[in-house]
C-alpha cells in the first residue's frame, strides 16, 4: 500500500485595503452557525468558489467573472447570496459589480481548522 503526501495548500490572506465601501448584510462572528456554512459548502460550486478564494486570490476581492463560472448571472448571484448569507464570505458593491472574499479570521475563530479542510478539499474534475 503506498501513500502520497500532498504539500499542505497556502491560504492566501491579503491585507483589506482603505477606502472601501461598506460590507453588504452578514452576520455577526458570534452569529455564524455551523449548520449554515456547511449546508452553503455543500454545494459543490460554492465548495470550489471558496477554495479558489482561499488559493489563488490575486487581489483582496474579486467579481463574479474572475471565477470563470459558466452559469447564468441569476444562478450566480444565488450562490453568491448564499455564501454571504451563510457568513462565509464578504461582499462590497464597488458600482453595478459586488466583489467577494472569505472572512478567513472570522471563520478560523469560530470553526478552527474548518477553512484548512475546504483548501485541502480536491475537486472531481482535478
Amino acid at each position: 500500500m503506498s501513500s502520497t503526501v500532498r504539500p499542505t495548500p497556502v491560504i492566501k490572506v491579503l491585507p483589506e485595503p482603505t477606502g472601501l465601501p461598506e460590507p453588504l448584510p452578514e452576520p455577526a462572528v458570534e452569529d455564524l452557525r455551523l449548520e449554515a456554512v456547511l449546508g452553503a459548502l455543500s454545494d459543490p460550486l460554492r465548495l470550489g468558489v471558496v477554495r479558489k478564494l482561499l488559493l489563488e486570490s490575486e487581489r483582496f476581492d474579486h467579481p463574479c467573472g474572475w471565477f470563470g463560472l459558466d452559469r447564468p448571472k441569476s444562478s450566480l448571484t444565488h450562490h453568491f447570496k448564499a455564501l454571504r448569507v451563510a457568513g462565509i464570505t464578504r461582499q462590497r458593491q464597488y458600482g453595478l459589480e459586488r466583489r467577494s472574499h472569505v472572512r478567513v479570521d472570522d471563520l478560523n475563530a469560530r470553526f478552527p481548522g474548518l477553512l484548512d479542510l475546504v483548501a485541502a478539499w480536491t475537486p472531481d474534475s482535478q
